[in-house]
Parts: C-alpha cells; sequence; structure tokens
C-alpha cells in the first residue's frame, strides 16, 4: 500500500503490494511488518539445520533447512524493497532486492520437496535431481526477464499439489502418535496461514479502515515458518524408518518437538 515516508529503494515495481502501508518506520523497510516476521522462520530453520547435522541425518535435510532460510531471507528483501528487478544503487552502489528473490526461492524449495518426498522410490536416481536442477534454473531465468503475476500463483499451487499424494501415503503408513501430530500441526498451521493470507488479500479495502492492521501476511509468515517445520521434522522422522534408524519424536522443554535417532554403529 502507497503511503509513508520517502523510500530509500525508489518507486515500487513489485507486481503484488500487501496490506500494509509502505515506509512507515523506516525508509529503509517498505513494509516493517512483512519483513521482520521472516525472522522467526529464519531460527526455526536454523533450529532444524543444527538437529539434522548434529545427527548427521542426510545432506539433502540440511540443504532443506538452508533453503528455507534463504527463502526467508528472499522474502525479507522482497518486502523491505517491494523492487521487480534488479539495479544498482546509487547511493551505496547496492544490489536492490525485488520480487524475484522471494519467488524464485519459493520453487526451489518445492522442488526440493519433490525430490524428498519421491526420490526413495525413484529407481532412476540421477535422472530426478538433473531434470528438478535444470527445471529450477530455466525457471530463475525465465523469471528475471518475465513478469508472471497469477501465472506464477498457478504454477506454485501445482507444485505444492504434486507433494500432498506423497504427504498423506507417509502419513498412513506412520504409526507412532508423535510423528502423526506433526504431520496434524502441518495441516493446522498451513490452514490457519492461508487464512491469513486470503484474509489480508480480500478485506484490504476493509482493514484500511481499522484502527489497528492485524498483518495477516506477517502472521502467514509466521505460520508458514512453523509449518515448514513441522513438515521438515516430519519428514526427517519418516525418512530416518526408511533407514531403520529408530526414529522417535522428542521435546525440548517439553514444547518443541524433534526427531531423535539412534543410527546403528555400521552407519
Amino acid at each position: 500500500m502507497a503511503d509513508g515516508i520517502s523510500s530509500f529503494w525508489g518507486p515500487v515495481t513489485s507486481t503484488t503490494e500487501w496490506c500494509e502501508k509502505n515506509y512507515v518506520y523506516s525508509s529503509y523497510i517498505a513494509e516493517f511488518f512483512n519483513t521482520l516476521s521472516n525472522v522467526p522462520c529464519i531460527l526455526l530453520a536454523l533450529i532444524g539445520l543444527i538437529n539434522a547435522l548434529r545427527q548427521r541425518f542426510e545432506k539433502r535435510f540440511s540443504v532443506l533447512h538452508i533453503s528455507n532460510m534463504i527463502l526467508s531471507v528472499g522474502s525479507m528483501i522482497y518486502h523491505a524493497s517491494l523492487q521487480h528487478v534488479i539495479k544498482d544503487s546509487k547511493q551505496l552502489q547496492l544490489v536492490q532486492g525485488q520480487q524475484q528473490s522471494d519467488e524464485t526461492p519459493m520453487v526451489w524449495e518445492m522442488l526440493l520437496y519433490l525430490y524428498i518426498l519421491y526420490s526413495p522410490d525413484w529407481h532412476y536416481r540421477s535422472t530426478m535431481p538433473t531434470f528438478l536442477f535444470l527445471y529450477g534454473a530455466a525457471f530463475a531465468i525465465v523469471h528475471s526477464q518475465v513478469r508472471f503475476g497469477i501465472g506464477f500463483k498457478v504454477h506454485y499451487v501445482l507444485l505444492c499439489l504434486l507433494c500432498i499424494p506423497r504427504m498423506y501415503k507417509y502419513y498412513i503408513h506412520t504409526k507412532d502418535s508423535s510423528a502423526k501430530r506433526l504431520a496434524k500441526w502441518y495441516v493446522v498451521t498451513l490452514f490457519l496461514g492461508s487464512l491469513c493470507w486470503l484474509f489480508d488479500r480480500l478485506f484490504c479495502k476493509e482493514i484500511t479502515g481499522w484502527p489497528i492492521n492485524p498483518q495477516g501476511h506477517a502472521l502467514w509468515h509466521v505460520l508458514m515458518g512453523f509449518n515448514s517445520y513441522f513438515a521438515n521434522t516430519f519428514l526427517m522422522f519418516c525418512r530416518a524408518q526408511q533407514r531403520d534408524w529408530s526414529p522417535k519424536v522428542v521435546h525440548l522443554m517439553g514444547v518443541f518437538p524433534y526427531v531423535k535417532i539412534n543410527k546403528p554403529k555400521t552407519q
């Protein structure tokens, strides 16, 4: 939303703006709450990364947690600048944050989820990562030159839908109640986050007349941070089961869930 003080980044060139007034608190941050709400996502991904490294999970999970962090950083850049294209800033010769820094990592992350979900039963082991890598690279190149608008949203939703059958299969084959609870929290946070996203998009005109903006898109970021953490933890549990690592879900301070494994000494 247009408003607020003067902009360090220049005129808004993003194809999408959210229901938050621009440059209210700082000339360096276009959407203050939408930018800072990515911090919890980074911290949750960092916790997952530390657990994956500490227990020597497969590298795919370390890459997954790192991709979550990259996505959150890209989202911060985008919401701070609301720029679509890269251009040099004369003030400090910085590269401006842009819409692609948010949207391209979203696609890369979904391609990584597809790999983790489907690769255990894929007979031609080298073809899947090769295809997904080339697909992700091609998308990034095309997206740097073309504004997709609604096309990006449709594309992203289709990638998400491809993950659902496999997630459901993992869920019904998991007997551990604590692991199933992770999957349920994944669904709950996805549902609540989607409601916040839709509310922010569909009722922005009404929200602008309220004394307090509920910051629906910022809430979406926080809920999606937990959503990714629950999804990653559930997938780590399922993969550990496949590898006979005797996984169990334990809770830090009785609250925060993570997967603990017991690898055979030969591994």
